[in-house]
């Protein structure tokens, strides 16, 4: 069976647990370069939300210089975390809902996988409602039509679009965005700083009267990419990988430039820019300053900031996350393109302006949960499976991962339980939310499920029999339910031999 027969049978045979787009990915699918991946994550990173991160710590009374560090580490660390989980689409090719069925069960998955996609799908509304403002002052300026909510439409229709096209598509986007993002930014910060030095204003001494603490900014910036940390393997399973790759170096070098450069560079840069808007005029948003002071090419550049930003960022980071959770909630009635449309109609009615007001808020509350199914995920993935993953038997209604009524208890009760400790002390949330959802699955799943719940790559001395990429091989799918491990080599061995007969 060809790799093109492999998606048309997965489409015809649609079930409870199968759909194409939900598939594990393999070697031969994988088409996003290093520097392909530094560019999604250039895009990903430049959110005019963003703004708004570095603004609230000046008028917190932060230095600028600080405020630049503090955040620059928070995504350095956050950046680590990315890693870990990424793996688990490097090595097995598999989305972030899928996976969730080991550490949740096949129908456990469902609870925190749709709290993940609808937080992708608010985000996506927050991304196009600023869009959409900033489009519409361009908009009444050039051409007399003052409508933001038709801009909102719009652009909303549009990233969708994009979207259902595929990876490849936006990986495509973000080569044209990234490099244009980086130019047009480096332009604000000197137009903005020149505003504040005809006000007298020194951006680097300037200092505010508030008395925000350094933990609650570096913990909110960990908050604001906890999506990401989570379902990184959504994108990291259409990354380039070496087969064979035995080291974890080695078989996610493709990875290190994006998250531990790109990622904290780019959003240290985007939140200093917000602080030194903030300093200049008193108001978060550059793109409102500089549209206020400026006409011509200048409103033109901002023009292509505002459109390339968000939807270079909602593309990777908001509308295929929560598309997949939709497919993975239902796959016999959801499609991926389904999916992508469904999640820019949920975005675009969540009232993104009122979460936009609340934003720390919003952040501490969502980061909480969040944070602690990333603990759980990185407990499951190293510590209990060891890497090892029966991939088949997530796409079986009745394999090991149905645990209890399709529910893994251990899951569940250190998800609620450590999310709901990390949401009482929300401003700290990611910090408490990860180390206490690792530590209680771990100590649920070795002391409860694991003696009651047989895991075969568990009980079979965590056999390389479970490994994927590190061992040169790739999940394929031959339909009726039935997958196998192969290399690209043997599946076209085994096609050849098929054609013979």
């Amino acid at each position: 069976m060809t790799i093109a027969a492999q998606a048309i049978s997965a489409e015809n045979e649609r079930s409870a647990l199968i759909e194409e787009s939900i598939l594990p990915t393999n070697l031969s699918q994988r088409p996003i370069s290093m520097l392909g991946y530094v560019w999604i994550w250039v895009g990903i990173a430049v959110m005019i939300a963003t703004y708004s991160l570095g603004a609230t710590g000046i008028a917190g009374g932060i230095s600028l210089t600080t405020v630049i560090f503090t955040i620059f580490l928070a995504n350095v660390g956050i950046g680590l975390f990315m890693l870990l989980t990424a793996d688990i689409g490097t090595e097995h090719g598999l989305p972030f809902a899928v996976y969730l069925r080991a550490p949740f069960g096949i129908h456990g998955t469902h609870l925190p996988a749709i709290s993940r996609g609808l937080v992708a799908s608010i985000w996506f509304g927050i991304q196009t409602y600023l869009g959409a403002l900033a489009l519409n002052g361009i908009g009444s300026h050039f051409l007399g039509f003052d409508n933001w909510f038709v801009w909102y439409a719009v652009f909303g229709v549009i990233q969708v679009v994009n979207t259902a096209y595929g990876i490849k598509a936006i990986e495509r986007l973000a080569a044209l965005a990234a490099p244009c993002i980086i130019a047009i930014s480096v332009w604000m910060y000197f137009t903005l700083e020149g505003i504040a030095q005809t006000k007298g204003l020194n951006i680097w001494n300037f200092q505010a009267t508030g008395q925000m603490s350094l933990l609650v900014l570096f913990v909110a910036n960990l908050g604001f990419w906890s999506t990401m940390a989570i379902d990184i393997p959504n994108i990291t399973r259409f990354v380039k990988t070496e087969p064979g790759t035995k080291t974890f170096l080695k078989r996610n070098k493709s990875m290190f430039a994006a998250q531990l450069i790109a990622l904290p560079a780019t959003q240290a840069m985007i939140a200093g820019i917000g602080g030194v808007s903030f300093i200049a005029t008193g108001n978060w948003n550059p793109i409102e300053v500089i549209q206020a002071e400026s006409q011509g090419f200048a409103l033109i550049m901002l023009l292509v900031l505002v459109v390339l930003a968000q939807w270079s960022t909602n593309t990777a980071a908001n509308l295929i996350p929560s598309a997949l959770t939709l497919v993975n909630l239902s796959p016999r009635h959801i499609n991926y393109k389904t999916g992508v449309a469904l999640a820019g109609i949920i975005g675009t009615l969540c009232f993104p302006w009122e979460i936009l007001d609340n934003l720390f808020v919003f952040l501490g509350y969502y980061g909480a949960f969040l944070s602690a199914i990333g603990g759980i995920m990185v407990a499951d993935y190293y510590l209990i499976r060891r890497r090892r993953v029966n991939v088949p038997d997530l796409y079986s209604m009745t394999g090991q991962y149905r645990y209890s009524g399709g529910v893994n208890w251990a899951g569940m009760v250190a998800w609620v339980v450590a999310g709901g400790v990390a949401a009482y002390y929300s401003k700290y949330a990611f910090v408490i939310g990860f180390p206490l959802g690792l530590v209680l699955y771990y100590v649920l799943m070795k002391t409860i499920v694991l003696p009651r719940n047989p895991q075969q790559e568990i009980d079979s001395s965590y056999s390389d029999l479970y490994l994927a990429t590190s061992v040169g091989k790739s999940w394929f799918y031959l339909g009726q339910g039935e997958f196998q491990r192969m290399s690209i080599a043997e599946m076209g061995a085994s096609q050849i031999a098929r054609e013979d007969l």
